[in-house]
Protein backbone atom coordinates (compact mmCIF):
# COMPACT_ATOMS: atom_id res chain seq x y z
CA UNK A 1 0.00 0.00 0.00
CA UNK A 2 1.44 3.33 -0.48
CA UNK A 3 2.29 5.56 1.77
CA UNK A 4 -0.77 8.48 2.46
CA UNK A 5 -1.49 10.39 5.24
CA UNK A 6 -4.69 10.06 7.24
CA UNK A 7 -6.50 12.93 5.85
CA UNK A 8 -5.07 11.98 2.33
CA UNK A 9 -6.70 8.78 3.00
CA UNK A 10 -9.87 10.22 4.49
CA UNK A 11 -10.44 12.27 1.23
CA UNK A 12 -9.96 8.86 -0.90
CA UNK A 13 -12.93 6.96 0.93
CA UNK A 14 -14.95 9.72 1.13
CA UNK A 15 -14.51 10.17 -2.39
CA UNK A 16 -15.53 6.24 -2.81
CA UNK A 17 -18.23 6.20 -0.81
CA UNK A 18 -19.75 9.34 -2.75
CA UNK A 19 -19.32 7.58 -6.14
CA UNK A 20 -20.69 4.58 -4.68
CA UNK A 21 -24.05 7.25 -3.67
CA UNK A 22 -24.31 8.52 -6.91
CA UNK A 23 -23.71 5.03 -8.55
CA UNK A 24 -27.12 3.74 -6.42
CA UNK A 25 -28.95 7.06 -6.82
CA UNK A 26 -28.36 8.10 -10.25
CA UNK A 27 -26.69 5.04 -12.38
CA UNK A 28 -28.39 2.14 -10.92
CA UNK A 29 -31.63 4.12 -9.50
CA UNK A 30 -33.65 0.92 -10.83
CA UNK A 31 -32.01 -1.37 -8.27
CA UNK A 32 -33.87 -1.95 -5.54
CA UNK A 33 -33.08 -1.67 -1.89
CA UNK A 34 -34.61 -5.15 -1.48
CA UNK A 35 -32.30 -6.67 -4.45
CA UNK A 36 -29.53 -4.81 -2.94
CA UNK A 37 -30.37 -6.55 0.75
CA UNK A 38 -30.79 -9.89 -0.86
CA UNK A 39 -27.33 -9.70 -2.94
CA UNK A 40 -25.23 -7.64 -0.72
CA UNK A 41 -26.54 -7.17 2.73
CA UNK A 42 -27.44 -3.82 2.74
CA UNK A 43 -29.08 -1.23 0.71
CA UNK A 44 -29.40 2.33 0.61
CA UNK A 45 -31.38 2.51 3.83
CA UNK A 46 -28.42 0.81 5.16
CA UNK A 47 -25.89 3.69 4.09
CA UNK A 48 -27.83 6.32 5.03
CA UNK A 49 -28.17 4.69 8.66
CA UNK A 50 -24.05 4.60 8.65
CA UNK A 51 -24.33 8.14 8.38
CA UNK A 52 -26.56 8.38 11.17
CA UNK A 53 -24.13 6.19 13.44
CA UNK A 54 -20.50 7.52 12.27
CA UNK A 55 -22.16 11.04 13.41
CA UNK A 56 -23.41 9.62 16.69
CA UNK A 57 -20.04 8.59 17.28
CA UNK A 58 -19.16 11.71 17.08
CA UNK A 59 -21.49 13.30 19.31
CA UNK A 60 -23.78 14.91 16.57
CA UNK A 61 -27.10 14.09 16.24
CA UNK A 62 -28.91 13.63 12.88
CA UNK A 63 -31.48 11.09 13.34
CA UNK A 64 -32.98 8.10 10.87
CA UNK A 65 -34.99 10.53 9.09
CA UNK A 66 -32.79 13.60 8.39
CA UNK A 67 -30.10 10.69 7.23
CA UNK A 68 -32.13 9.68 5.39
CA UNK A 69 -32.92 12.96 3.75
CA UNK A 70 -28.95 13.91 3.80
CA UNK A 71 -28.52 10.22 1.61
CA UNK A 72 -30.99 10.57 -0.49
CA UNK A 73 -31.24 14.04 -1.59
CA UNK A 74 -34.85 14.10 -0.50
CA UNK A 75 -37.25 12.97 1.65
CA UNK A 76 -37.19 9.36 1.85
CA UNK A 77 -41.25 8.90 1.20
CA UNK A 78 -40.36 11.10 -2.31
CA UNK A 79 -37.65 8.69 -3.34
CA UNK A 80 -39.46 5.82 -2.88
CA UNK A 81 -42.98 7.17 -4.86
CA UNK A 82 -40.45 8.10 -7.37
CA UNK A 83 -38.03 4.78 -7.39
CA UNK A 84 -39.27 1.69 -5.00
CA UNK A 85 -41.64 -0.94 -6.28
CA UNK A 86 -43.43 -3.01 -4.24
CA UNK A 87 -41.52 -6.62 -3.76
CA UNK A 88 -42.19 -9.77 -5.56
CA UNK A 89 -42.74 -12.77 -4.11
CA UNK A 90 -39.72 -13.88 -5.19
CA UNK A 91 -37.98 -10.99 -3.68
CA UNK A 92 -39.54 -11.14 -0.47
CA UNK A 93 -38.84 -14.90 0.17
CA UNK A 94 -35.22 -14.51 -0.55
CA UNK A 95 -35.18 -11.69 1.89
CA UNK A 96 -37.22 -13.32 4.66
CA UNK A 97 -34.47 -16.67 3.92
CA UNK A 98 -31.60 -14.41 4.22
CA UNK A 99 -32.75 -11.89 7.25
CA UNK A 100 -34.52 -14.19 9.74
CA UNK A 101 -36.72 -12.05 11.78
CA UNK A 102 -34.34 -11.73 15.52
CA UNK A 103 -36.80 -14.84 17.37
CA UNK A 104 -36.47 -17.30 13.91
CA UNK A 105 -32.55 -17.35 14.67
CA UNK A 106 -31.03 -20.29 16.00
Amino acid sequence: MPDIDNATLIEIEAAAFRRLRQHLMEDRADVQNIDLMNLAGFCRNCLSRWMDEAAAERGITIGKEAAREMYYGMPYEDWRKQHQTAGTPEQLAAFAASHPAPDDKA
